[in-house]
């Protein structure tokens, strides 16, 4: 695993991957922060409701948290509007000063690192050296990247004609509410607090009720780091609480990360309420191209990497992985292979390429869309089926001989489920590649870099990869997709966009005889 992810394009230090270079993971982390974090204080939910968060990897509890519902929502909104109001600390704070606040929380997550790790690795199931290599520096990178935004998100002034001086102010948006999901719990959280805060707005974040214990943790941390009271809310809970946030009419701004069928219910909600700004991150069935001219043992790994990284947890995964006809045959074989040598099991052993699925609902869906694979027609040429009897995991599966119209062809399975479909000509494999719902990311591998360009001209997705897959090197590039995988761009300059009114200013500038 730690060889794929160099390879590709992930620009880290190389030595984190070695895992003799891993500091030993903390394999039963102590669970400080449970409940809900408003005005910068612990409290219990309004209604007495706990919930359970389970450990994927065992099926067992690992801690009891507070269950947020309306109340809770409306008071975390309340503390948020509050700390909103004009002549506010954290509407009177200097611009540069939201960005030492960032680069201090940013300090804290590198400070706390090994236990952060440990944290997600638990409650989410993502191997230990995944989690330290790659969610948490992605995080810090993040919040970094953001805290230098800070004091440069200005305006314009324009040439406007007669006598007037026009400019324009970027302010921020107001509360903003902010549901994460559970494949990447705090690389996630780390793209919702950047830009929002960076701009000066306020914050009710709800973490996904599967993984909710790094984003607690985080929010202590935003409270050491000096961030005031209200700016920054968390409140665990279930789809009643998400439902209170979208559609609660103090709230501003709603941004969201997860299914295409939830970011429905959220754009449908928002307009119902008060026409709030509403970003959706949401799913995707991206094609990965692979042409007749690529080195073969590359192209494998990559495509590879491109589904199975995070478990086939991605939003963005390669899940229809194209090849030409030339090769076809030759990298089926090479795939396989590769997946039987794919290592499963306990996510704190540095050995370990796979963990498990999210919960046993996910493991439920992914085994049934397998079972379909197999009645319509797929060849399975690797796994096929549950991995052990304890914990979700599932044995990574490649089918070949894969078409366009069945069910693993069509919909999102989000496991280590790979689909290898034969393609002849790059007229068809555009028109193929763009007939799905979803429009998230796509990628080319050939050594034909005009090939590669037309290709980019012709796919209608978000993000377009060349020769890698899965490169999220830098903050500086925003990411989102066409269709129905959703509204908005995170990430880079664009990621500020959502964050912002734009707030124009004319003056009349008056003549000596006037």
């Amino acid at each position: 695993m730690l060889r794929a992810i160099i390879s590709s394009g992930l620009k880290l230090n190389k030595a984190a991957f070695s895992t003799a270079a891993l500091p030993a993971p903390n394999t039963n982390p102590e669970v400080l922060y449970t409940g809900i974090f408003i005005n910068n204080e612990w409290h219990k939910s309004a209604s007495g409701k706990v919930f359970k968060t389970l450990n994927p990897a065992t099926g067992e509890v690992i801690a009891e948290v507070q269950e947020g519902d309306k109340a809770d929502i409306d008071k975390a909104v309340a503390a948020a509007g509050n700390a909103f109001k004009f002549g506010s600390p954290w509407r009177r704070m200097d611009a540069s000063d939201r960005g030492v606040l960032l680069n201090r929380l940013a300090d804290l997550l590198e400070r706390d690192r090994t236990y952060l790790a440990s944290l997600e690795t638990l409650d989410n199931g993502k191997p230990y050296s995944m989690s330290y290599a790659v969610d948490v520096p992605g995080s810090i990178k993040t919040l970094r990247y953001y805290a230098g935004w800070a004091d440069k998100n200005s305006g314009q002034t324009i040439a406007a004609d007669g006598d007037f001086f026009v400019y324009t102010r970027h302010e921020p948006v107001g509360v903003c509410g902010q549901i994460i999901p559970w494949n990447f719990p705090l690389l996630m959280m780390a793209w919702k607090l950047g830009p929002a805060l960076a701009t000066g707005n306020t914050i009710v974040l709800k973490p996904a009720e599967q993984t909710p214990l790094t984003a607690l943790y985080v929010a202590q941390l935003a409270k050491e780091a000096g961030f005031p009271p209200g700016v920054i809310n968390i409140v665990p809970g279930f789809g009643q609480a998400g439902a209170a946030l979208v559609q609660h009419n103090a709230v501003d701004k709603v941004a969201f990360t997860g299914s295409t069928e939830v970011g429905k219910l959220i754009q449908e909600g928002s307009g119902k309420s008060n026409l709030k700004k509403v970003t959706l991150e949401l799913g995707g069935k991206s094609p990965n191209i692979i042409l007749g001219d690529v080195d073969l043992d590359y192209a494998v790994e990559q495509a590879h990497f491109g589904l199975f990284f995070n478990m086939g947890q991605c939003c963005c995964a390669g899940s229809r992985t194209f090849v030409e006809d030339s090769i076809y045959d030759e990298f089926v074989t090479r795939s396989a292979e590769r997946a039987k040598k794919r290592t499963v099991g306990n996510p704190f052993d540095l050995n370990i390429e796979q963990g498990p699925q999210i919960d046993d609902e996910q493991l439920g869906k992914i085994l049934s869309l397998i079972d379909s694979g197999k009645k319509q027609g797929a060849r399975l040429v690797a796994g096929g089926g549950r991995h052990g009897d304890r914990g979700y995991f599932v044995q990574p599966t490649v089918f070949a001989d894969v078409k366009d119209n069945m069910d693993i062809a069509r919909q999102e399975i989000f496991g280590p489920v790979q689909q290898i479909l034969r393609f002849k000509s790059l007229d068809e494999i555009i028109e193929r590649a763009n007939a799905t719902e979803y429009g998230l990311a796509s990628a080319i591998f050939t050594k034909d870099i005009d090939k590669a360009f037309y290709l980019v001209q012709g796919l209608r997705a978000g993000t377009v990869w060349i020769n890698t897959y899965n490169s999220f090197a830098t903050p500086q590039a925003p990411f989102g997709g066409y269709k129905m995988s959703g509204t908005g761009r995170e990430m880079g300059s664009y990621g500020l966009e959502a964050y912002t009114e734009v707030k124009t200013v004319i003056v009349r500038v008056l003549q000596k005889n006037s």
